[in-house]
């Protein structure tokens, strides 16, 4: 007994030590947002003072107000999102469950598409969106984003449909379903986990994104992670306001992760859980 304790002592300890090194950065941040600009700078960093709100306002109200940025970064996200389930559900139901010529290349092309690195394509991008006059807007951005969240959602989501048992689309089958009734009635309720852990990936990666945003992106369209330059110079970073800016672009994906959860558990463990069956 006071070997399994030592082993459960252990691993509380290693856990504790991973869950501080991932909370400290948010929560330092979350504190020099409540600070003022003489508290942040302040050595030894001070732990114990007067907390304030300045910095939000400044950022949300202020003549650098991120407000427009917030509403774009939501609008690319939201919309990345949103067009890549519409196409990545039937795509991966495609290739989980049907047989048709060109299968395996179609699949392997897929994966092929996430090897590429983004340096290598961002200038290609760039030049294809020039010519057609999609820099610095919406769908132009959006579209790339396509470009690497798609084949991302596909091949997330082949293997939860590759967990759901041929009996049931055969019993819908019987009972004189469409292949696409089936889909909707049938397949996709059984891998609402992994839709709902696809959903918060897609729009996690498209909320973060920065390399592609700050080449195609401009004084139209610009989202919050390229807006948090605007106080970082070469004479000084306002890191106050730079802390409450990345504080409340962290709010949107946290917000969706404690609605998501109860299905984002569920996605996560459904393969495992099966798995565990089979074997």
């Amino acid at each position: 007994m006071t070997g399994k304790r030592l082993r459960i002592i252990a691993v509380m300890a290693v856990s504790l030590i991973f869950l501080l090194a991932w909370a400290f950065p948010i929560l330092w941040s979350v504190l020099n947002s409540l600070k003022t600009d003489q508290d942040v700078l302040a050595y030894p960093p001070k732990l114990l003072f007067a907390p304030t709100l300045d910095a939000y306002r400044d950022v949300l109200f202020g003549s650098s107000s991120i407000l427009p940025n917030l509403v774009s970064s939501m609008i690319i996200s939201v919309g990345t999102t949103i067009i890549t389930m519409v196409m990545a559900v039937p795509a991966a139901y495609a290739l989980a469950r049907l047989r048709f010529r060109g299968k395996k290349a179609a699949g392997f092309y897929v994966l092929v598409t996430q090897m590429l690195p983004p340096v290598g394509i961002i200038i290609p991008y760039f030049m294809i969106l020039r010519n057609i006059g999609w820099i610095d807007t919406y769908q132009g951005i959006i579209l790339i984003y396509l470009s690497f969240s798609l084949p991302f959602a596909i091949w997330l989501l082949v293997s939860y449909f590759e967990d759901i048992p041929f009996e049931m689309e055969e019993a819908a089958y019987l009972d004189g379903a469409s292949r696409m009734k089936t889909l909707w009635r049938i397949i996709i309720p059984q891998v609402r986990g992994g839709i709902a852990v696809t959903v918060v990936f897609v729009f996690l990666n498209a909320w973060n994104e920065f390399l592609f945003a700050v080449v195609l992106s401009g004084n139209t369209v610009r989202p919050v992670t390229v807006a948090m330059f605007n106080f970082v110079s070469v004479e000084q970073t306002l890191w106050t306001k730079l802390a409450a800016v990345s504080v409340l672009a962290m709010l949107p994906v946290i917000i969706l992760g404690v609605v998501a959860q109860k299905h984002i558990v569920k996605g996560l463990t459904v393969g495992a859980v099966k798995g565990g069956g089979r074997r």
